[in-house]
């Protein structure tokens, strides 16, 4: 990945304007700042929120707070935990997320 023409800032994601996405169960809210090619979020997940979709995305993922459950089309799953990261390239693995109690993540795709 490049980063280029980005100059110095500073983010208050407070004041950054929330979206709502609805998952096959619960929803998701995305604060997103865009610099050049790079999306740079922070999304919370609502306690039993699905992913109404497998993501085919390339994402680095850090959890912040919370517990986020991937799993992976061939039928593998992982549980991050506040702390903990992940990473996959575009088209590399179908994903889906989850969680029961409700995530917050910090996301560069």
């Amino acid at each position: 990945m490049q980063l280029n023409q980005i100059p110095f800032g500073t983010t208050d994601w407070s004041d950054v304007a929330a979206t709502e996405h609805p998952g096959e169960t619960g929803h998701a809210i995305w604060r997103t700042r865009q610099f050049g090619a790079v999306r740079v979020r922070m999304v919370e997940y609502t306690p039993g929120y699905l992913a109404d979709h497998w993501c085919v995305k390339g994402h680095i993922l850090l959890c912040l707070e919370g517990e986020l459950h991937t799993e992976l089309e061939d039928g593998r799953r992982f549980v991050l935990y506040p702390g903990m990261s992940y990473q996959v390239a575009d088209n590399a693995e179908p994903h889906r997320s989850s969680t029961p109690v409700g995530a917050k993540l910090f996301i560069v795709d």
